[in-house]
Order: C-alpha cells, then sequence, then structure tokens
C-alpha cells in the first residue's frame, strides 16, 4: 500500500505500476529533509520520449581506471548491484539494449518530466529547486530552427528555477540575451540563468550574474552557475567573439565565501556544465560547497560521488534520468541526504496535459518534414561511446561517398539518439545526430602527418591525465581508416598503427578528406542534406562489424 501511494505520488496508475515491471519502484521516493533538488541536464532539444542507448566504453586513465564514471556494462552492474535484464539495466547500460527496449520502450520527453516534476512538486511544496545544467538549447530540428525558443518555452512550462550553459552560445550571444537576459535584463527565460565564469575580455566585467539565493524549505540556497568553461575554443570563436570562460577555482572559491559570510546561505550549490571529472577535482580543491549538480559528459551516476563533504551527482542525458537529492539542512550543514537517479520510462508516466499541449503548437508546423521516412536502418544505430558507433559510421559513409573521400572526420559529440533494428530512420533522426548552427562540410588535402596531428590532440583533450586539460566529448569519428590507441602514453604518442584502406599511413603523403562541423568556415553542403540524400540512396541500413580501434594498454606514465 505504501508503494502504491508513492507510486501515486509520482503520477503512475495502479495499471501502470503492474504493467511497468520495476519502474515503479525505481520512482517510489521516501522524503527526507527540507530541501529537494531536482537536476537535468543535456536534454539536446530531445521534447519527445527517445531511445538512447549508452556507452559500451568509457575509458579512464591513472587513479580513474575501474571506478564511475568510467564503468560501462557488467562492471557498473557489479558495482552499483544491478540485476541484468531489469529495468535499472535497460536504462544505465547498453546491454541487450534491443531486447529491454522492447520490453520497457522509450525513455524521457519534456511531457512525462513535467508529470515527475510536477508530483514531486505538489508532495513536496516549498521545498523544491528544479535546475537545467544546460545542453538543453541544441539537438533537435525545431531547436536549430526556433534558435532555441522552443526549449525556453518547454523549460517555463517545466518550471525550472536556475538555468546554467554551454550549447547555447552556439545560437550567439545576442540570442543568448534574448532568451535568457543579463546582468541588466530579463529574457524570455522565466528562472535565473547564472555563469559566474563569463566575462567580458580584456574588462573582467561578467555578463551574466554569479549565483541566485532561493528560499527552499525554510533554508537559504546559494546556486553558482559554471558555464563550459571552454566554449570559446570547443566551438567556432565567432559566436563568443569578446568573452573568455574557464574554470577558475580562484573564483568559485571566492564565491562561496561570499554566500556563507555575506549572503548568510545554509546550502551552496555549484549548478556546473564542466564535466564529471573536473567537477571531482574542483570539488576537492574548494571548501564549502555541500552538492555539485554537473552535467556535459553525459554521465548518468546511479548514486553521488562523495568528495569529502561535498556531494557530486550527474544525471545523463536527453531526459533519461530526473536526479532527485533530499537534503536534510540543519544549522548550515547538511544532515542527512537521500537521492536517486529516477528514470524517465514514457509507458509507465502519464504525459502532462499542458506541456504535450505546448509540444504540440511547437512540432506541428514542422511534423510533414520531419516525419519524412529515408530509410530503414536493420542494424542497432547509436553515436555515444569512446570510438566509433554505428550511426557515426552512417555519416561517415555519407561524407566519403559525396566527396569521393580517402579519410572522413566526424566530430565526437555525445549527443544523438539511438535507432532499433527494423525501425525507419527520418529526416528527424539525422537532425538528432547533425544538428549544429555550423554544419557545413568540407573537402580538402591533409597530409598524413596533419591526419594523426588532428588524432593525437582529440585523444590528448579526451585522456589527459589532468582533468582541468579535457574539454569534454569522445574520440574524433574516422572513416577510411584504422588504428591503435593506448590512452596511457602521453600526448603524442598515443596514436599508432594506422591504416588507410590497409596500408600504413605515410606521413608525408597528401590524402583527401571530408568532415563537418569544422571550427574554421566551410562551404559545403550542409551535413543533414548529405546523410538524407545518402540514405534515400540506399534505403536499407546495414552495417556490418568494422573494427576500426584497437585499444591497448601499456600503463606508459
Amino acid at each position: 500500500m505504501k508503494l502504491l501511494a508513492i507510486a501515486a505520488g509520482a503520477g503512475l496508475t495502479p495499471r501502470a505500476l503492474e504493467a511497468a515491471d520495476g519502474p515503479a519502484r525505481l520512482l517510489a521516493f521516501e522524503p527526507l529533509g527540507n530541501v529537494t533538488l531536482l537536476h537535468l541536464t543535456d536534454t539536446h532539444g530531445t521534447l519527445r520520449p527517445v531511445f538512447y542507448r549508452e556507452p559500451d566504453t568509457v575509458l579512464g586513465v591513472g587513479a580513474e581506471r575501474g571506478k564511475a564514471p568510467f564503468l560501462t556494462g557488467e562492471a557498473l552492474l557489479r558495482a552499483y548491484h544491478v540485476a541484468p535484464g531489469s529495468v535499472e539495466a535497460y536504462a544505465y547500460t547498453h546491454l541487450d539494449f534491443p531486447a529491454l527496449a522492447a520490453r520497457y520502450g522509450r525513455m524521457g520527453g519534456y511531457a512525462h518530466l513535467a508529470t515527475l516534476v510536477k508530483r514531486i512538486r505538489a508532495e513536496r511544496a516549498g521545498r523544491t529547486l528544479v535546475l537545467d545544467g544546460g545542453d538543453t538549447l541544441q539537438g533537435s530540428a525545431t531547436t536549430l530552427w526556433s534558435r532555441g525558443e522552443d526549449m525556453v518555452r518547454v523549460s517555463n512550462e517545466l518550471g525550472v528555477d536556475v538555468f546554467t550553459p554551454h550549447w547555447e552560445f552556439v545560437h550567439g550571444l545576442e540570442r543568448v540575451r534574448e532568451l535568457f537576459g543579463d546582468r541588466e535584463r530579463r529574457g524570455l527565460f522565466a528562472g535565473d540563468f547564472i555563469a559566474h565564469n563569463v566575462s567580458v575580455a580584456g574588462w573582467g566585467d561578467r555578463v551574466f550574474n554569479p549565483y541566485t539565493i532561493r528560499e527552499v524549505g525554510g533554508v537559504r540556497v546559494g546556486v553558482i552557475g559554471q558555464a563550459f568553461p571552454y566554449t570559446p575554443v570547443s566551438h567556432p570563436r565567432r559566436f563568443v567573439p569578446d568573452l573568455t570562460f574557464g574554470i577558475r577555482e580562484d573564483g568559485v572559491q571566492t564565491l562561496v565565501d561570499e554566500l556563507r559570510d555575506d549572503k548568510h546561505v545554509d546550502l551552496i550549490v555549484l549548478l556546473s556544465h564542466n564535466g564529471l571529472a573536473v567537477d571531482l577535482k574542483l570539488a576537492g580543491r574548494v571548501h564549502g560547497l555541500d552538492v555539485v549538480l554537473g552535467g556535459h559528459t553525459h554521465d548518468a551516476l546511479p548514486q553521488p560521488i562523495q568528495v569529502g563533504r561535498t556531494l557530486v551527482v550527474n544525471s545523463g542525458s536527453h531526459g533519461k534520468f530526473l536526479s532527485r537529492l533530499d537534503l536534510d539542512v540543519q544549522r548550515k550543514r547538511v544532515a542527512g541526504h537521500r537521492y536517486r537517479l529516477l528514470p524517465v520510462l514514457a509507458q509507465a508516466l502519464p504525459e502532462d496535459p499542458a506541456m504535450t499541449e505546448l509540444i504540440e503548437e511547437i512540432r506541428r508546423p514542422h511534423q510533414a518534414a520531419l516525419g519524412e521516412r529515408l530509410a530503414v536502418s536493420e542494424t542497432l544505430l547509436y553515436r555515444r561511446g569512446n570510438f566509433n558507433g554505428t550511426f557515426d559510421e552512417v555519416i561517415l559513409d555519407a561524407l566519403l561517398r559525396r566527396a569521393d573521400a580517402q579519410i572522413g572526420f566526424s566530430p565526437g559529440f555525445r549527443w544523438g539518439t539511438t535507432i532499433l533494428p527494423g525501425q525507419e530512420i527520418t529526416l528527424e533522426d539525422v537532425y538528432t545526430h547533425t544538428a549544429v548552427t555550423y554544419p557545413n562540410t568540407w573537402v580538402r588535402q591533409m597530409t598524413g602527418g596533419e591526419i594523426h596531428q588532428v588524432m593525437e590532440d582529440v585523444a590528448d583533450n579526451l585522456f589527459h591525465p589532468d582533468p582541468y586539460y579535457r574539454q569534454g566529448g569522445d574520440m574524433v569519428r574516422l572513416g577510411g581508416l584504422t588504428y591503435a590507441i593506448d590512452p596511457t602514453r602521453r600526448v603524442g604518442r598515443r596514436i599508432f598503427d594506422i591504416r588507410v584502406a590497409g596500408r600504413a599511413l605515410e606521413p608525408g603523403r597528401h590524402y583527401k578528406a571530408t568532415g563537418w562541423a569544422s571550427l574554421g568556415e566551410a562551404d559545403g553542403p550542409p551535413v543533414w542534406d548529405v546523410v538524407a540524400e545518402y540514405l534515400r540512396s540506399v534505403g536499407k541500413i546495414k552495417l556490418g562489424t568494422r573494427p576500426r580501434v584497437r585499444v591497448v594498454a601499456s600503463k606508459e606514465s
């Protein structure tokens, strides 16, 4: 009876409870304390429920190896005592994904998220704060075409209280100001937009408010915003031409001290888009942080990682999860906490009517175009993982064919949904893997030495032993070649045995290369047109095994 009552509070009917085979149990939550933090991040424009396969390969280096978040598959199940084939196994891992997807269905969708948020808010009246960690205004056709307005509207309907950015900046600074405001004015967003580490170059003036203070359950909560530190180098500089970012560890400490000593807050939260490894290092070096709610690297943590007294949370991506962290705050200290990474299973949670109506309004003008059937896939298509995914291979095949090139480059983006075997690939699916504001393709001659250098640079970004030197993302996806990688080696020595069409890459030889999403100017057709044209022409996707990457570990220091 208690489970039924809690499930009803989460929006589950008794019939859904019986049919869901586990989801109700995962949504059940016994409240604790006086503050509830609800966190979502990296939804990437995903308005409706989707399939999203978690990675099969996430490699840690040094002391990180074998520890969260560098756990996948069976290792993750063992670490968190999760039963194979369970709904948790489906939500947290790639194992048996097509079979479990058929059993448990799609995940996420703002209409289902809204039901969950509203029920928790009703249960915890006056004690709840909803926080979004960014990467929300990118990743779909509708958010690309509306320049982010669709996601701001659904965020307002969801009741997001606090927001910090990353991909939001690829719409340009002025558009960010229109949608979110700045220190002088408010924008379309109804909550507080905060980012302490975004300043005007040469002047040091902050563009946005560094923090906000909210009264929640009788507790003064200070939330510091940490935008993605490497925005100017991960995207074309033209989007933020006069701004500086950075981790700014000292700046975080200064704000923590200000909030404690001058603003007399009881609880300090860092709403971060650093990436989990960076958050863990930061939490160990900044004193006085109670909670870090992080994003960027799409890590779905079944339990927080505790660094000293700081609880570090990451909440996955694409709206699959809503993190709930209940805190008992007494005398300016967290006396107790209770947490759950709540899976948003569409078949178990009803849609919120108001959110459903808004999403239908947003999508209605584009429905016919987005629903165009391009091909059918007989292969499980996915992107997420340290190395090439199967949808990446589709993109590379399309690029190589159009350019008649030898080598293809595709960015190691971590966003992009999953296509099940037998599922149609629509134009909307293409956009979920390609929707950027710098989509143009390019073709040019590159020497073998240049190709190797690009690979080494990206590998260092991914596997640098110091997390502060990582920018997130995965290894650049490569078509037309194979290679070996040793993540434990020093910079410049990780990539070796590179072969093009089976022959060793020659440093001085020129190769015809193609790619997309260049940080520089490119004038080729947008990548979504190239991929859509390719899919229309083939009609069916069936990929064989492509052993493109060989991972070795020499444990070189």
